[in-house]
């Protein structure tokens, strides 16, 4: 169906960590590396990746997270995360995922996305937004 997305290929991406992507609530001395911020980082690299392999018009959304967040990555450090296509079973399309920063691995897991047409999709939201707000 989509002839350049198939199990194996693979993208990696290089992080800043920068202030934006870390916890503060420990203080100054302990910010690193968010959990939210490595998992939309990882979303990230995964859409971007199914993109380059949809026609236009097409995109993905998630629909799965499990991933492991194993040690902590220090403001200032630069984080790998390399993202790999085990599955492909119609539109739904599994990852590995895995992350290290320049001293450990930091993460390891799976993330699910579903190729999605964008029009249609937006006519089901406009459709869910209106029985929302007429219950």
């Amino acid at each position: 169906m989509y002839e350049t997305l198939t199990a194996g290929t693979s993208a990696t991406r290089k992080i800043a960590v920068d202030r934006d992507r870390t916890i503060g609530f420990m203080g100054e001395d302990c910010r690193v590396y968010s959990t939210p911020s490595l998992i939309h980082d990882i979303e990230d690299a995964c859409r971007d990746l199914i993109l380059g392999g949809v026609p236009e018009g097409q995109d993905s959304v998630g629909t799965k997270v499990s991933v492991a967040h194993l040690s902590p990555t220090i403001l200032g450090m630069e984080a790998t995360i390399t993202v790999t296509i085990s599955e492909i079973e119609g539109r739904r399309v599994v990852f590995e995922v895995s992350g290290t920063d320049t001293v450990e691995p930091i993460c390891k897991g799976t993330h699910e996305r579903f190729i999605v047409d964008v029009a249609k999709t937006a006519e089901r939201l406009r459709q869910k937004s209106a029985k929302a707000q007429n219950p």
